[in-house]
């Protein structure tokens, strides 16, 4: 999903962006009184954007303002939803475990990540540890945020939770593989005093 919504984003963003540099260059070009074409929107500093006829040229249709209102409904609410969907997280909630007699039991995706954070917060030189859960049911993949202690070396951090924290998890949950974005960073720290 996060692959699909980053899609969505770039193509509104652009569209948007297109249709503002657009309408932005017809005023700014209108405004200074440079040649435009016969067709171009404005034409002059004394141009409006709508015409008192274009504004009443749909006055007396009994469709315009039904059709004008539910145009705009639509619009609002995919707004509304494009806007929901930017906070949406993309956890996931629950996955498979195979319990090696031909069923499958169901993990809760929190559980994991807290077993995880735990682990990783353990480790020599991390600070705290932030576990997220994504991916699907079957085939999981984990985002993992490391606030590192300044003496720590990111190698040996790194190394621990693939070796320890990962491998855990992938014994107790039973799955092949557990695909993991890791992301350090040192914890800010005060200067030492030295005399």
């Amino acid at each position: 999903m996060t692959v699909v919504l980053r899609r969505v984003n770039r193509v509104l963003l652009g569209l948007a962006g297109l249709l503002l540099v657009v309408g932005g260059g017809a005023v700014l070009a209108a405004a200074l009184d440079l040649p435009v074409p016969s067709w171009w929107p404005w034409s002059g500093r004394s141009d409006v954007l709508l015409s008192a006829a274009d504004r009443q040229r749909w006055r007396e249709e009994s469709w315009w303002w039904p059709v004008v209102i539910a145009v705009l409904g639509i619009v609002v609410l995919l707004a509304l939803w494009w806007l929901l969907v930017q906070f949406r997280r993309a956890r996931l909630r629950e996955l498979l475990v195979d319990t090696g007699d031909g069923e499958e039991a169901i993990l809760r995706g929190r559980a994991l990540e807290t077993v995880l954070e735990a682990d990783a917060a353990a480790q020599e030189g991390v600070a705290r540890a932030k576990v997220s859960l994504t991916g699907r049911r079957g085939a999981p993949r984990t985002r993992v945020a490391l606030d590192l202690e300044p003496y720590a070396s990111p190698g040996d951090a790194l190394s621990r939770l693939g070796d320890d924290a990962l491998a855990h998890a992938r014994t107790s949950a039973g799955l092949p593989e557990l695909p993991t974005e890791a992301r350090l960073r040192a914890v800010k720290h005060r200067a030492r005093r030295v005399t």
